[in-house]
């Protein structure tokens, strides 16, 4: 049988296991949600089977002995234990509720509770650890459904154990009741003598109406093993092939829960695929727990036993079990039983089975979430977070209100520096930043709701666009169920997105302020319209004194030019030049406002790209990271 490198039971080892199981408990929180239901159920009672069993005996090693219908796991119990505890008989199965046969019962109830077997048997104080004849077994307490204890010797619990008594060897319940090496001498007095006196006149009571016997021979006696301190837990358990639904869900569920998975078969069955198919193919990563006896062996010649040996460990082998020895028996014989009872022996005096067990469950744990696992990465790149940006300011109307705060600036210039004749006809325009509903000042930014279309079909529909190409660029190189996750975490915030883009845009300062020149053109302005008036007064009474034939005034000249004519001309120039420099000057400076308003609403659209989106991206790739981790962790350290 194979064996670990490294002992389960040293601090280390133990370290190592608990840092295992830790990771894995990381990795089974972090995948909630996110790994397929039936994957992060097996690893919920992984982590719940392994941590009950570390809570319980680690004196005890507990073997559970697996096998179909006829291949004699009953027999091999006696053989194994020096008793004819687990029935045999014609009728077949025999077996139909785990029987539990306990070395060293103190602590061995808790541990038994959670298996959930109820009907147990004690073998005597310093009774060898499997190999040899014992002292009679006493019955232990069978629990009740209703968790009553009928108590030791009661009339309950020998029914309950009535199926379990066997007449294959009824010797063998008795043996060793004098010395333990059966030579029949005096033993010393004991002050249980009558209780177990009560305990052997119920065999005797079994011995005079036996439950007729398959021919076997009496079990066989093994070379009595040394005594040892450790605990001990041999199970018969149902077969796994019953027709009985009940006896497979028992079989089932103590596969998963043993320290130490004895699978008997015998030449016949050797090769069904219930075994290999149903149990031996998910516990590739179980060598170090798992011994397989080939039973009835004496049926076989030696040339075809080993062509059957050979053709066992070759089945193994490509189920991932090379590492896994078959031993050869026969309950009937004793052929092989010393062998087999030593590998049980071993394990049980190493302490170290269960842990094993919980480590090799951890190692399979860990494999099958690998294929979750991705390479770390960083998450979305800045082209990809650049190109989110623009994409949602393009679906909050960026464009739109660069393009208003552009036309209100020119607007409002030539509203200010016009000639002051037609620049009223500039109020008679409407105000595009009016009409966005961008200007007002009687609320807060975060209270103002604007008027651009971000939550039109058209703008939804470019920002889903964006949102899944985001997804995307943010998800690649991740395996499932990861790159949905990620993708769905970018596409699952378009709800937040239309207030969020409304509110950054009228946050956004758009500077719908004056500015200072344009008082010194109005200025300006008024002073040339002054002047255009001033020369039109000047001429309109110098023709009216011609036409009352009144003297006319003397009119000054200047270059040989009338004063009036010459503010007449200059007013209109002058406002004409003023309007035309304001116009090209409103130009430019609307230019450079807008360029200005552009990039403070694209970085308040990245702003809400980073807060609504990428934010719940990153959270999602990094928890991604974090289960890639501790599943890698699980898997290296198992």
């Amino acid at each position: 049988m194979n064996r670990p490198a490294q002992d389960t039971t040293e601090p280390g080892a133990a370290s190592s296991l608990s840092g295992v199981l830790a990771h894995l408990q990381d990795a089974y929180e972090l995948g909630a949600d996110r790994l397929p239901p039936e994957d992060l159920e097996r690893l919920r009672r992984t982590l719940e089977r392994a941590g009950r069993r570390r809570a319980l005996s680690a004196d005890h090693t507990v073997v559970g002995i697996f096998g179909p219908t006829g291949s004699g796991k009953s027999s091999l119990v006696n053989a194994l234990s020096g008793t004819g505890a687990a029935r045999v008989a014609v009728r077949r199965p025999t077996t139909s509720e785990p029987l539990a046969l306990v070395w060293g019962s103190s602590g061995s109830d808790e541990l038994l509770d959670w298996l959930e077997v109820r009907q147990r048997v004690a073998l005597p104080e310093g009774a060898p650890l499997v190999g040899g004849p014992v002292r009679e077994p006493r019955l232990l307490e069978a629990v009740t459904p209703g968790g009553g204890h009928p108590g030791v010797g009661s009339q309950e619990a020998l029914h309950g154990l009535e199926g379990h008594r066997g007449a294959v060897a009824p010797d063998a319940l008795t043996a060793g009741i004098g010395d333990a090496s059966g030579d029949g001498a005096a033993a010393a007095p004991d002050p249980d003598a009558g209780d177990r006196a009560e305990r052997r006149g119920f065999f005797r009571r079994r011995r005079k109406a036996p439950t007729p016997t398959t021919g076997q021979e009496v079990a066989p006696r093994v070379l009595p093993a040394p005594p040892s301190t450790a605990g001990l837990i041999l199970l018969d358990l149902p077969d796994f092939d019953s027709t009985a639904q009940a006896h497979r869900e028992t079989v089932e569920r103590l596969a998963g829960q043993v320290d130490v998975l004895l699978w008997v078969v015998d030449p016949q069955k050797y090769a069904d695929a219930a075994l290999h198919h149903g149990f031996l193919r998910e516990l590739a990563s179980h060598e170090a727990v798992i011994l397989v006896a080939l039973n009835q062996a004496d049926r076989l010649d030696p040339q075809d036993l080993e062509a059957v040996l050979s053709s066992l460990a070759g089945i193994l082998a490509e189920e991932g079990l090379p590492g896994v020895d078959v031993v050869p028996v026969s309950a009937r014989t004793g052929q092989g039983v010393g062998e087999l009872a030593a590998a049980v022996r071993e394990l049980a005096e190493s302490r170290a089975a269960a842990m094993r067990r919980v480590a090799a469950d951890a190692e399979r744990a860990a494999g099958d979430l690998l294929p979750y696992a991705a390479e770390r990465t960083a998450g979305p790149s800045t082209a990809a977070r650049a190109a989110l940006a623009d994409e949602l300011g393009v679906a909050a109307g960026v464009p739109v209100v660069v393009n208003a705060v552009r036309t209100a600036y020119r607007r409002d210039v030539h509203a200010t520096t016009g000639w002051p004749m037609t620049r009223w006809l500039a109020g008679l325009r409407p105000d595009p930043l009016r009409r966005l509903n961008l200007r007002r000042q009687d609320l807060v930014p975060e209270l103002r709701r604007s008027s651009l279309p971000v939550g039109d079909p058209a703008q939804q529909a470019r920002a889903g666009q964006a949102l899944r190409v985001f997804g995307d660029a943010a998800a690649a190189g991740l395996r499932e169920p990861w790159r949905t996750s990620v993708r769905d975490a970018a596409r699952n915030t378009s709800a937040d997105l239309t207030d969020a883009l409304d509110a950054a845009v009228t946050g956004t300062d758009l500077e719908t302020g004056r500015s200072r020149w344009w008082g010194i053109f109005g200025v300006l302005q008024w002073i040339a319209f002054a002047a255009l008036v001033a020369g039109l007064a000047w001429l309109g009474l110098l023709a009216g004194l011609a036409f009352l034939q009144l003297p006319a005034l003397e009119v000054p000249r200047v270059e040989g030019f009338p004063l009036p004519t010459l503010l007449i001309l200059g007013g209109l120039a002058a406002g004409v030049l003023l309007g035309a420099v304001a116009g090209l000057l409103a130009r430019w400076r609307a230019r450079r406002r807008a360029a200005r308003v552009r990039r403070r609403l694209l970085a308040a659209c990245s702003r809400v790209a980073d807060d609504v989106v990428l934010r719940p991206v990153l959270a999602e790739v990094e928890r991604c990271n974090a289960f890639s981790a501790a599943v890698r962790a699980a898997s290296q350290r198992s």
